[in-house]
Order: structure tokens, then sequence, then C-alpha cells
């Protein structure tokens, strides 16, 4: 493994050299970088990229979940895998709030974990496990092909009321826009990252709040499609768009035909500011792409409140 190592990392250098001139990411051994591994754990996203590969490959569905699973961990404290801690005794954490309760493919990270630890134990981390499970996820879903920096620290803080951050299923497009843009987003990178809705599903409780508004702007056909769905119970579930587990454009033309799930997802098209990043992506998935790639990287990439003073969790279900 030595010998191959010595002929591997080398030109692996090489090549991180140039998308760092290509991407302006720095590279480097200290804080974010798109080499941070290279010599400590140079199969790291290999490894990660063989657990998701398999879990997907048994449930296509696990997509999403790890996609909104990163977007949940990194709008709250930063990427600092918080969402991934278990509750204890003391505190109930991210991960049980009710804002939370859909997500899925904890045990994907964990498995990803068990086999990094045995390979490089105590070196990567489970804020980077999570980062990388999602770029994955969105390629093995059909999605562009993207490349993240790593680096990431475990936090040691994870609680139900930080998630009162995350942006709330009933929110309009200029709600939307001023929470994001509190992260640092524009208004386009906000409908181009709203576009990971283009795999999974909503529970009938986000959505249900539509079928006794009036004034909502929502196809009756699919009105009543949705209040169909709410008939089994909050838990229902309804499909973002018609390719449930692809990762393609048809998010926005549900939107153009009025048939987007949640208040959040149709206010886009609603929405005189918005509805023109809508429309191009609608018309041109290619462009939806280019965007969302770069909105995940730039999220990828949001600073963790408790910064150098993270952990490298060994179990990425509690703190050290």
């Amino acid at each position: 493994m030595k010998s191959y190592q010595n002929m591997v990392i080398p030109k692996l250098l090489g090549v991180l050299l140039v998308l760092e001139m290509i991407s302006g990411i720095r590279f480097g051994a200290d804080g974010l970088s798109m080499g941070y591994y290279i010599m400590s754990c140079p199969f790291a996203e290999q490894i990660v990229r063989n657990t998701v590969t398999r879990a997907l490959q048994a449930d296509p569905t696990l997509a999403a979940g790890l996609i909104r699973m990163h977007f949940h961990d990194c709008f709250i404290e930063g990427c600092d895998g918080s969402v991934l801690l278990d509750s204890t005794k003391d505190n109930t954490a991210e991960k049980d709030s009710p804002a939370n309760l859909s997500l899925r493919g904890f045990e994907v990270i964990d498995d990803a974990k068990k086999k990094l630890e045995q390979q490089c134990p105590g070196v990567v981390s489970c804020a980077d496990i999570l980062a990388m499970a999602a770029k994955e996820a969105v390629f093995l879903a059909g999605g562009p092909v993207y490349m993240i920096p790593n680096g990431r620290k475990d936090g040691t803080r994870s609680r139900i009321e930080d998630t009162m951050n995350l942006p709330a299923p009933t929110l309009n497009a200029s709600e939307l826009i001023k929470m994001f843009g509190q992260h640092g987003f524009t208004a386009r990178e906000m409908v181009a990252l709203s576009g990971a809705h283009t795999v999974g599903v909503a529970r009938c409780s986000s959505f249900k709040n539509r079928l006794s508004d009036s004034v909502d702007n929502l196809d009756s056909i699919f009105a009543k499609q949705l209040s169909n769905t709410c008939s089994a119970g909050d838990n229902a579930e309804q499909p973002f768009d018609s390719t449930r587990n692809t990762f393609d454009n048809a998010y926005y033309n549900g939107l153009q035909k009025k048939t987007g799930v949640l208040t959040s997802d149709q206010t886009l098209f609603a929405s005189a500011s918005t509805r023109g990043i809508v429309n191009g992506y609608a018309f041109n998935q290619a462009m939806f792409f280019i965007d969302f790639q770069q909105a995940m990287v730039k999220m990828s990439m949001l600073d963790p409140k408790e910064g150098s003073k993270g952990e490298v969790r060994g179990n990425c279900r509690k703190i050290n």
C-alpha cells in the first residue's frame, strides 16, 4: 500500500494544484482545502463514495436524505456535523427537532465513519463525511459533479432550539431571500439551492396549510392530489416533483405549472423577484446544474461558530 501511495499521491498533488488555480480554493494543510486529507487519509473520498454508492443502490431515496441533512447541518451553526449528534438525558439535539424528523441516512454516515476509522483513526471529521456524502448523493442521483474542500471540524453543540433558524416551509420569497442573505447567499443562489427539492418528498404536516389557504398559488387539480395525500395523516409523503429520485430540473417545471408542494417552493414562481430565475432553470437544466454546484460549494464552506474549537469525533453520534 505504501509504494502505491508513493506513486499516486504526487499525481494527486498536481491535480489539486490545478484545481486550486481554477477554483480559487486554497490548497494547504490548515483550514479548508482541496487536498486536506491527501497525506493523512488519501483514500477518504473514495471510501465515502463507495459507501454512499452501495447505500443508494439498495435505497435510491436516501440521496434526498443525505443532501437535506448536509443543508440542515450547515444552515444552523455552520458545517460542523452537529445534526449527527444524538440527544442525551441533559440535552435534546437538533436531529430530534420536528424540522429534522424527516432526515434520513444517518446510518450511511455511521458506516462511512466506521470504515474511515479503520483506515485512518481520528483523522476524518464527521462534518467532512457528511459534506462528501451529500456531494456523492447529488451525482449518483443524476446531478452535477463538483469538488469541495475539506478540513471541517466537528462541533460539540447540538440543541433543538437552534433549528428555529431553518427556513420554514411557509416562508414567502422575500422572507427566503432575507434568511439566505444572512448566510451570504444571493437570491439566485437561494433559488438554485431550493432545487435540491428535485429529489425527495415532503410530509403532509409541511404543506397541509396550503389546503385551506384560499389565496395560495396552487393548481386546483394538484390541490386535490395533496388533499388525498393528507387523508393518510400528517406523516403521509408527497414527492416534490414528478421524478422523485432523479436530480434534474423537473422541480422548476412543476413550479411553472403551480404544482410546487410547499409554500416556500411555489413562492419562487409566484414572486416577480424570483420568477425569472425559475423560468431560466426550467428552460435550461445545464444552467441550473452550474449554479447549484457553485452554491453547494459555497454552502459547504459556511464557517462553524465554534471555529478551531471543534474536534474529530470517533463516533458521529456523540462528542469525544
